[in-house]
């Protein structure tokens, strides 16, 4: 990919003629005094050399046909831009403010060589990882050869700080920080084991003769690892190709700030800091920032992927959206699935272009808009992008580049470049901010007040010191109490009344950003703009405003000329102002009655008769039934009807336009419910709920339930009544036999069963004779 292109844009501005109303307030407000102010004020616009009549001062409100008549086409100044890209191409009529467009195209490149740093966390959660990791230097060569024949490979490995809390300093734990079973190396910061080479086995041997070390905190010192491999490009073995940094670890990481943990308070200072590989100034400089490595990334080209575990994908997906041209990757737990993982984060990485520019002057500004594959175009942030572009595929970005004013130097160069990649386009900016006919004033000459001035384009470019069309004052007449008080009103402290400024003991209105608008009297008091507005009009639209009085057309009066004197918009159907019951005021009906209301006082709120007399034609517009219902679009069609759910969303009370509520029944004996509201135009509104409240007919099966469950429930109960009485009566004639037998008197010798079996009959005759 060949991106060699310069380009040279002059950019450059007029004043006079103004196509269009924004640029027209531009220059007018300019109150430009000279050629040099001129083309400076913004686009659209010229100045006139020709000093007759002060065409200078008029041109700007005439048509091209006008103008062309008052200024000769040779006086008439305008410029050409030039764009040099090999060769010189003009464009006429460029400003400030209008911006210069061109094209960069990208066409991703087969066989682009590619350099790639595995950098690791040796840390002791990764032991099983770095088994894996041992034999990747030829397994991922023999699979980037079929993206590339130009490949390079390098690898690195960090831990953390060597400063407590974060390792352990206790003599024992710096030589193994693992457990005594276990043979570890001491903790370290970061090394830079294998510079980039294209030899996989030499890879495979050093990284096999690598060991697992161990800390105490869970997140890791990868920043610090980061940082040193952007930073130390000639020593990692950077080159103007693809850059990949692979960074593997299954552990947050620390970040700026984090230092204080263990007394590092001074900031990292983005510079190379490796001695014999190894990264010395880990205990001296706090973790570099996220926007710290963000900056370094991107200087160095270099494009990142995070291979991480699981449980911290979503740490490094917010980290991802945070560093441009990065991918993240999910570890497996061992690791074994890493080849796979940088290969498809590569082809992620390398379908997507990211634009990017080195930084503005707060004069100059730029946008991008993309074209991509399929008809995907973007804007703004988006246009600054293309993704999925395969091996040959050719995009192309619209960029355009605007001047908002002269800056103070002579010109600036832009270099803009995709993310990830060395080339890059160079733009260099010229700004011309000076009129070619300047070169040929006349300094001191006579046109300009006994030689207070150069006469340069048709004007006079004053000495200093000097003010004036002709500078025939000097600035301190003019700022004199004495030439200010010809600018004064009488018992008045303000100059010009603020809205101007006092030239040689005259006011010289200021002009405003729209041209109707417009400032004057002999102080500057007066203005056609500040008159009271009606319906956001000056004078409502009926009316003149001169010098913040309106002065209304026939018919309207009113300080905002808001008060027609015509009373037709008053007149009821009957011929009636406001049907007899009130008075018209500036076109609407004031009801003198207050049971009275609508836009011709005739309806009554709390009068009988309203939901009666719209009864039927409601019913049938709303529920297609009633007296009405053949009839219905003739007679029914005077409102609009709105139907709502239920009662609650019928309109309340306090609403501006007159309101009635209604509950009416229908054909079918039920109930439905609306609102009745005229508004102040006339227009009847009617709202209707659209379901109707019907009474319902008698449940039988209930009804039969309920009388079977009552004759049971009831007979068991007279059932269980009858046994309780039974068993009271029963305990009563058992007590009463007990009573009788304890009271029994006979003689224990007799049977009081037995009965004799003779029977003595005594004759009452018989005297015993």
């Amino acid at each position: 990919m060949n991106l060699q292109l310069i380009l040279w844009i002059g950019l450059i501005s007029l004043v006079c003629y103004v196509f269009g109303q924004t640029d027209e307030n531009r220059c007018l407000k300019a109150n430009a005094k000279s050629c040099g102010e001129c083309i400076q004020a913004g686009p659209n616009c010229g100045w006139c050399t020709n000093s007759v009549s002060k065409i200078a001062q008029v041109l700007s409100t005439y048509s091209p046909v006008i103008q062309s008549l008052l200024c000769k086409s040779d006086l008439f100044w305008f410029s050409h831009l030039p764009l040099i890209a090999g060769k010189q191409i003009s464009f006429s009529d460029l400003c400030p403010g209008e911006p210069q467009t061109f094209t960069l195209k990208f066409k991703r490149a087969e066989d682009y060589p590619i350099d790639l740093y595995y950098l690791m966390d040796l840390s002791y959660s990764m032991k099983d990882d770095l088994e894996n990791v041992k034999s990747l230097g030829t397994d991922l060569m023999n699979e980037m050869r079929r993206i590339t024949s130009d490949f390079r490979i390098g690898f690195g490995s960090f831990v953390e700080k060597t400063v407590m809390p974060y390792i352990s300093t206790t003599p024992a734990k710096l030589r193994n920080p693992c457990t005594s079973e276990q043979n570890c190396t001491s903790p370290f910061s970061y090394k830079n084991v294998l510079s980039l080479t294209d030899k996989g086995e030499v890879f495979n041997e050093l990284v096999g003769k690598q060991r697992i070390s161990g800390n105490l905190d869970s997140p890791e010192g990868g920043f610090d690892a980061i940082m040193q491999v952007a930073v130390c490009g000639s020593l990692i073995g950077w080159r103007n190709v693809t850059r990949l940094l692979v960074f593997s670890t299954d552990a947050g990481f620390h970040f700026a700030g984090d230092g204080k943990l263990g007394g590092i308070v001074l900031p990292n200072d983005g510079q190379c800091h490796l001695e014999n590989d190894v990264y010395t100034m880990s205990h001296y400089y706090d973790y570099p920032s996220i926007a710290h490595l963000v900056q370094k990334l991107s200087e160095n080209n270099i494009q990142t992927i995070f291979a991480v575990t699981e449980e911290f994908q979503p740490v490094y997906k917010e980290l991802k959206n945070l560093i441009p041209k990065s991918a993240v990757g999910t570890l497996s737990a061992n690791s074994s699935n890493v080849i796979q993982l940088i290969i498809d984060a590569y082809n992620s990485l390398s379908s997507e272009v990211i634009l990017e520019n080195g930084k503005l002057s707060e004069e100059v500004t730029i946008s991008y808009k993309s074209f991509c594959k399929n008809g995907v175009n973007g804007t703004g942030e988006n246009g600054r992008k293309c993704s999925n572009i395969s091996i040959g595929d050719e995009v192309q970005f619209e960029i355009s580049i605007t001047a908002n004013k002269c800056p103070n130097k002579d010109y600036e160069v832009i270099k803009i470049k995709p993310l990830g990649f060395t080339e890059e386009v160079e733009v260099i900016l010229q700004f011309i901010c000076e009129c070619d006919c300047q070169s040929e004033g006349i300094p001191a000459s006579p046109k300009c007040h006994e030689g207070n001035g150069t006469f340069e384009c048709g004007a006079c470019r004053c000495n200093e010191g000097r003010v004036g069309r002709h500078c025939e004052c000097s600035t301190d007449e003019v700022n004199s109490e004495d030439m200010d008080a010809y600018c004064r009103k009488e018992n008045s402290s303000e100059i010009c009344s603020n809205n101007g400024e006092c030239v040689c003991g005259q006011c010289v209105c200021r002009k405003r950003d729209n041209t109707n608008e417009i400032y004057s009297g002999k102080f500057c008091e007066c203005d056609n703009f500040n008159c009271d507005r009606s319906n956001g009009l000056i004078c409502g639209g009926n009316g003149v405003c001169k010098c913040r009085v309106c002065e209304c057309n026939p018919n309207y009066t009113g300080s905002a000329c808001d008060c027609s004197l015509d009373t037709s918009t008053c007149e009821a159907s009957n011929g009636q102002i406001c049907n007899g019951r009130g008075i018209c005021e500036c076109g609407v009906c004031k009801c003198t009655d207050p049971k009275f209301q609508g836009q011709t006082c005739e309806m009554c709120q709390t009068c009988l008769g309203v939901c009666a007399e719209h009864k039927e034609c409601v019913q049938c517009r709303a529920f297609n039934k009633g007296e009405k219902k053949d009839t219905c679009a003739q007679e029914c069609s005077y409102f609009n009807i709105t139907k709502v759910e239920n009662r609650d969303k019928l309109p309340q009370p306090g609403q501006v336009d007159p309101l009635s509520h209604c509950k009416e029944k229908d054909v079918d004996d039920c109930w439905f419910y609306f609102t009745y509201s005229v508004s102040g135009n006339g227009e009847i509104t009617v709202h209707v709920v659209e379901t109707p409240e019907c009474p319902t007919g008698p449940d039988i099966i209930p009804i039969v339930a309920g009388v079977v469950a009552g004759i049971v429930l009831i007979g068991l109960a007279l059932l269980l009544i009858w046994k309780l009485l039974m068993i009271i009566h029963d305990r009563r004639e058992f007590a009463k036999f007990e009573k009788e037998k304890m009271n029994a008197k006979w003689d224990t010798g007799e049977n009081p069963i037995y009965k004799s079996a003779v029977t003595t009959v005594v004759n009452p005759k018989y005297e015993g004779k």
